[in-house]
């Protein structure tokens, strides 16, 4: 779907007033009912991962790690039942699942001694029931469950979009008639980057030759585009085009 970039620029303002909370998509969904939900999400998501690169630096200074913790502490001293840290969250402005994983990190230190490892706490925000504090389980699994934009919930459904819109390409490929390469025939290959799919025989598609074709199934702001022509789309062309 194409958008003008006056529309885009539209829906990136208001985006700026709402918080990474799914009852933000509502909001959005009613201030542009013309635009899809899955093209607002991914703008969303997009525009709010530049707001969390942007204050990053501020929510992991060690001040702020131990403001959060306290009031973290005294709110659920006050009541363990009320979502204290996707309130924390919000307040601050910040993402609920990255809240919960710094106070995650902070708790599993004071009561070990020890900085965790990533791996225990990769596997910890996936399944909160590992968590040795029941309430602070549960807290750790609100901000996961409400938070639309980061942890592994939404890597889960980026992962699972990802992998449905490649199915989805293939069989237009195989549809049409059109030989073609795989990611996993490309490695056996040799290739250590390689697009979703290689067309063995080129064809034109509006006036432009395509030899290759990366899927994202993301929308495609100014700033992404820059990003995959730097990271990817530059070596498929010296590697696929030429």
């Amino acid at each position: 779907m194409k958008l003008s970039k006056v529309q885009y620029e539209e829906i990136a303002k208001f985006i700026t007033t709402l918080k990474p909370t799914r009852q933000c998509m509502r909001q959005l969904k009613a201030r542009f009912p013309r635009q899809s939900q899955s093209t607002l999400l991914s703008i969303f998501s997009q525009e709010y991962q530049k707001h969390v690169k942007r204050t990053h630096g501020r929510h992991h200074a060690p001040e702020s790690i131990r403001l959060y913790y306290s009031k973290y502490l005294h709110g659920i001293a006050e009541d363990p039942t009320a979502p204290v840290l996707l309130n924390l969250a919000n307040e601050v402005d910040f993402s609920p699942a990255l809240i919960a994983r710094t106070i995650l990190e902070h708790f599993l230190q004071v009561q070990d001694g020890v900085i965790p490892t990533k791996p225990v706490l990769n596997s910890m925000l996936r399944d909160p029931s590992l968590i040795p504090d029941p309430v602070l389980a549960n807290q750790i699994n609100q901000c996961i469950v409400n938070d639309c934009c980061n942890g592994p919930l939404v890597d889960c459904i980026k992962h699972s979009i990802g992998y449905e819109h490649e199915v989805l390409l293939r069989e237009k490929l195989l549809e049409k008639n059109l030989a073609f390469l795989d990611e996993d025939q490309l490695r056996l290959k040799g290739y250590d980057k390689t697009p979703d799919f290689i067309l063995e025989v080129p064809v034109a598609v509006e006036g432009h030759v395509i030899h290759w074709i990366e899927s994202k199934a993301s929308f495609g702001d100014e700033c992404s585009h820059r990003m995959y022509l730097q990271d990817q789309f530059w070596s498929y062309w010296n590697s696929y085009t030429c």
